[in-house]
């Protein structure tokens, strides 16, 4: 079952991999697989389900009555996708019939095996595999697939205010973003062993699966976390690449004619290719076989499937994609010998799934057992593991309390550099990184060390070396935050924000605790150009539900950003929310502000705005701005006479969620008279001036020039904003 490849090394390696499998396989062994080294006690006991034929058979069922279950449920909401569903139902059977650990009972299991659905339109393939494992989905559920509060949305979704459904490992999303969340789950994993086991006790050795399609492997995503994953060694992952030759458009054929196995290949990957993707024993032996690696590689398994696999009419061509071929169903059904009824799961199947089910259970108590004696053995790791899984942190007035006051006048990156470091001592499970660029960033966490594999590092290192992959990083980093232990952060030049913008849309609809340290903010970059400035970026970010934008003005003010960015709305009364936070930090220096205290600028950022500069006299006019600029209408305000209030708002998302009276205490009704600054686009000020009030912006892009000049040219000074006001 192994297709020949263009290189005979290759070729000969996948042979002689599996020969003893075959072998095996081919006497009827009683336990078709490799035991592993890499997981000596666990993987052994949860692969013991037998390849025999009783197995086979009991699989191969299986398998029918998920397609089956997948084609009522897409014919009912006449909208969904049959072709993964159908074409990968022998994967399913394999992963949750026989060789993945899990426990339906306890889904958030720490050391369970995760299972990623890259190719996220196929959702009725995990639907239905979760149901039969035993998750809490119903079988009512089954039946609302798609329709409004179901548990079984289009398109899976982590547990999150809207959606709770156990089983869903991430919100993969757009295509190929999966197989980088899987990345970063196997990432969690590596850390997680490295961080918390000890010589007498394994609490970590579990494996991340992964399901993709062409269409995620066209995406350019897919290059930047399998090369990662390749060069850091995370053998804890297999990757399933459904192969069935087919887009939604075209046939595969007519988009692209790659060598998938020789480009895995070329990454630093161990490679099997299944030329029937639905024999259940060339399945299991592949599955075992990538289990048992702990040569350094992860595992690609190309498994040729038929699309559709069931539907005849349609079967194998890109109109079994999506649901065209629901006008088949009642035939198809017949045709695998499924009975009228629709949603049908035999009541063998359920039992045979209880058997699994069971087995699973055994070495999960097993691990509660070492979990426990570890525990007694390890009370600190323990009290830092633990409250990791409880999202049990030091507050923001705490994280504060360990950031030192500094008067200084320095660039906000440069005063994160040393933040960072606090905050990290503040939370151990704080983790940071950067697309190749720590010595711009200035995120580096000093003394913490650098993960991977090689060159000094090690997995359980602080410091992520992504490269020059921004994509890459924030499907990583989003992979660990749904691990669920590690708070990941991660850094470019703002202007790069849009390489991994439709990650960080996801962060935000899942709600995950990530954070983005987006440094070189503005025209201010200078020399760079007009590329590398970013004018429309952070109102771009702002835009965004859920994801709360920080540009702070100085080193108090980064403080306080930093805090928030770990606990998002755990102190000063600011409304409990969940999800990312961008940290938007400059190039050049800052004044270090002084209209009122530091506490009281700390207190005023963790609310989103503040008034920094209180008039003397009867009110007048207000000024608004954020980041670099309020330096300038702090100094303009010394100009403008007694009524002038400064505000200092560094998030609007985050002002936008105070009490009614407080949002009046900072801008007042009464004063119409508003003025707004910052060195980016102006639209999204006017909700805070009116339409009577005016906006100092830079609605063009910039050019190259030093930073000052930038400054100067496009109205970015203290005599500008003067003029502006008067």
């Amino acid at each position: 079952y192994t297709r020949p490849l263009a290189q005979s090394a290759l070729r000969t390696v996948v042979t002689m991999k599996f020969s003893a499998v075959v072998l095996a396989l081919a006497l009827g062994a009683a336990t078709a697989f490799v035991p592993s080294t890499r997981m000596p006690r666990a993987a052994v006991k949860m692969s013991a389900t037998a390849a025999a034929p009783a197995v086979e058979s009991a699989l191969a069922t299986a398998a029918n009555e998920a397609r089956g279950l997948a084609m009522d449920s897409i014919a009912a909401a006449a909208s969904g996708h049959l072709g993964l569903p159908l074409g990968a139902a022998e994967i399913g059977a394999v992963l949750w019939g026989q060789s993945m650990m899990y426990n339906p009972d306890e889904p958030t299991w720490p050391n369970r095996d995760r299972f990623v659905l890259s190719a996220g339109h196929g959702s009725m393939f995990l639907y239905s595999w979760l149901h039969m494992a035993g998750y809490d989905i119903p079988m009512e559920e089954v039946k609302n697939f798609r329709q409004w509060h179901s548990q079984t949305p289009g398109h899976p979704e982590f547990p999150n205010s809207e959606h709770t459904t156990p089983g869903i490992e991430a919100t993969t999303g757009p295509l190929g973003a999966g197989i980088g969340n899987a990345v970063g789950l196997a990432v969690s994993e590596k850390m997680a062993a490295a961080t918390f086991n000890t010589e007498d006790h394994k609490i970590f050795d579990h494996h991340v699966y992964a399901l993709c399609g062409d269409g995620c492997l066209q995406e350019g995503v897919s290059a930047e976390a399998m090369s990662f994953a390749a060069h850091e060694k995370l053998d804890n992952l297999i990757l399933l690449f459904d192969s069935n030759d087919v887009t939604l458009d075209k046939m595969a054929e007519f988009t692209q004619s790659e060598d998938h196995a020789q480009r895995f290949d070329a990454y630093g990957w161990d490679v099997i290719t299944l030329t029937d993707g639905h024999d259940l024993k060339a399945i299991h032996a592949a599955v075992e076989e990538a289990k048992s690696n702990n040569n350094g590689k992860p595992t690609a398994i190309i498994c040729k499937t038929i699309i559709g696999k069931g539907i005849d009419e349609v079967a194998g061509t890109n109109a079994a994609h999506g649901e065209a071929g629901v006008e088949f169903v009642d035939g198809a059904r017949k045709s695998l010998g499924l009975p009228d009824e629709k949603w049908h799961v035999s009541d063998d199947t359920y039992s045979f799934m209880k058997e699994k089910q069971a087995a699973n259970k055994a070495v999960y108590d097993e691990w509660t057992e070492t979990y426990a004696a570890w525990k007694a053995a390890n009370g600190d790791k323990a009290t830092i593991l633990e409250d990791a899984l409880a999202k049990k942190r030091k507050s923001a007035a705490e994280i504060m309390d360990m950031i030192p006051m500094k008067e200084t006048d320095e660039a906000t990156r440069a005063s994160g550099s040393t933040i960072i470091n606090q905050v990290s001592d503040a939370l151990p499970t704080y983790v940071s990184g950067s697309a190749d660029l720590h010595g711009s960033n200035k995120n580096y966490i000093k003394g913490a060390g650098d993960f991977g594999s090689g060159f000094g590092k090690s997995y359980s290192g602080k410091n992520f070396y992504y490269g020059i992959r921004e994509h890459g990083m924030g499907v990583i980093m989003n992979g660990i935050s749904y691990g669920g232990i590690f708070t990941p952060s991660g850094a470019t030049f703002l202007v790069f924000a849009d390489y991994m913008r439709a990650t960080m849309r996801i962060a935000a609809l899942a709600e995950l605790p990530v954070s983005y340290i987006l440094t070189h903010d503005s025209i201010g970059v200078g020399e760079d150009g007009p590329t590398h400035q970013p004018v429309e970026t952070v109102s771009g970010l702002r835009v965004f539900p859920n994801m709360d934008v920080m540009r702070p003005a100085d080193y108090e003010e980064t403080a306080a950003a930093y805090a928030y960015s770990i606990t998002k709305g755990m102190a000063c009364g600011t409304v409990q929310t969940t999800g990312p936070v961008s940290l938007i930090l400059t190039r050049q220096n800052v004044k270090y502000l002084t209209g009122v205290s530091p506490q009281e600028r700390r207190d005023g950022t963790m609310k989103g705005a503040y008034t920094l500069v209180k008039e003397t006299a009867d009110l007048e006019r207000i000024i608004i701005a954020a980041g670099s600029e309020v330096q300038f209408a702090e100094a303009a305000a010394k100009e403008l006479g007694a009524g002038t209030r400064v505000v200092s708002m560094p998030c609007m998302s985050l002002f936008d969620k105070q009490s009614a009276e407080y949002k009046e205490s900072v801008l007042p009704s009464s004063c119409a008279n508003r003025v707004a600054m910052e060195a980016g686009v102006s639209g999204l000020w006017y909700k805070y001036v009116g339409l009577q009030g005016k906006v100092v912006g830079v609605d063009r892009f910039g050019f190259s020039a030093p930073g000052d000049i930038t400054f100067r040219e496009l109205g970015m000074t203290t005599e500008n904003l003067i003029a502006e006001c008067q």
